[in-house]
């Protein structure tokens, strides 16, 4: 009688990615854009955790699904981001992975044809190349990292990362960015709660040993010494916004009661817009207000923003897509972003007089 099968039963295939190591020298870095990433990751921890007074704004599209819109989108954020640079640091999101709450698209790492063929293999190159031209205009890459493995891929170009509301609470993804080498924030979870990001904070701080891939792409035990560089995002939640002046003085006030640094930068998106994105221009406007104020934790902002207003259906034929509008999250368009990020310009001249 033949044993039954008890391994694999529900998998299909088993298709074997590149090395990292291969893949980043393939599509290499070259050593102005390392130091590059290097000034860009110090800059903003000065930012967050030190005596830079300037606002950290995460601003660009939901997800990047077109490289060449994504591309047009960097060309006039890092025209603008001089004419700012000494109130604001701009950094651009360049996300390639999206957590879905049942199904869907899940970013271009994952589908880069848009065909659902989860072709991962040409995924990260496109993303290791599309970071690459962004950082050529000298202009700071973040993204949100969700697959464990990723990180080994792009990680070396990203300038700011972010652990998103559905898995701050993770175990795996805490000692994933206790590895990190770039300054990262933790968003609060879904329901609001507070806590669960704050004990990530802590223990993505601390050394940690886990499950994970060398740069060979050898299952290996990873052990890290911790990222001292975590901060909080607050992204409202099921019980509505929480970026006012009262809900950041009380996150404040968990994290130095944590021994943490209080330091919060505010998501204008999501749960703090009523997933409404006409709104993030109006709490873009709230956090600036607080930022006046000296004793303020308010160390930047996030914003979905891309070339078209809102967002479009999708899947739906590729050749029907409009061009530069979100297949995700609805977005502000170009001539808001550049309104209000020169708005905020002149608003927070004070906090340098």
């Amino acid at each position: 009688m033949q044993a039954p099968q008890l391994s694999d039963t529900n998998v299909i295939d088993y298709s074997v990615l590149p090395a990292p190591e291969l893949l980043c020298r393939e599509i290499a870095r070259p050593e102005p854009q390392a130091n590059f990433i290097a000034q860009a990751r110090e800059e903003i921890n000065r930012i967050i955790f030190g005596d830079d007074r300037r606002l950290l704004v995460v601003v660009g599209p939901c997800s990047i699904h077109d490289t060449q819109a994504g591309l047009d989108y960097a060309r006039r954020l890092a025209e603008l981001a001089p004419q700012v640079q000494d109130r604001l640091k701009l950094v651009m999101r360049v996300y390639f992975e999206k957590p879905r709450t049942t199904v869907g698209w899940k970013g271009l790492i994952m589908d880069p044809d848009l065909d659902g063929t989860a072709n991962i293999h040409d995924g990260l190159k496109v993303a290791r190349q599309f970071l690459l031209d962004v950082l050529d205009l000298k202009l700071p890459t973040a993204t949100e990292f969700l697959d464990p493995i990723t990180p080994q891929y792009i990680a070396d170009l990203v300038c700011w990362a972010a652990i998103g509301a559905r898995t701050t609470e993770s175990q795996t993804h805490r000692q994933m960015a206790s590895g990190l080498s770039m300054p990262l924030g933790f968003k609060n979870g879904t329901s609001g709660d507070i806590k669960v990001a704050i004990n990530a904070i802590k223990a993505a701080s601390q050394p940690q040993t886990f499950l994970g891939i060398s740069h060979q792409g050898l299952a290996s035990a990873v052990s890290t010494r911790g990222n001292p560089y975590c901060h909080l995002i607050l992204r409202g939640g099921d019980k509505g916004p929480n970026y006012d002046a009262p809900h950041v003085a009380d996150s404040a006030e968990l994290l130095r009661k944590a021994g943490l640094k209080p330091a919060v930068m505010v998501d204008c998106s999501h749960g703090n817009s009523n997933k409404d994105h006409r709104r993030q221009p109006e709490v873009f406007g709230n956090l600036l207000d607080q930022s006046l104020d000296a004793s303020s934790s308010v160390i930047g902002a996030m914003i979905e923003s891309n070339l078209e207003d809102g967002n479009q259906p999708f899947p739906q034929p590729i050749d029907q897509l409009a061009y530069g509008r979100s297949i995700t999250d609805a977005c502000i368009d170009w001539d808001t972003t550049e309104r209000i990020i020169s708005e905020a310009y002149e608003k927070i001249g004070p906090r340098f007089a």
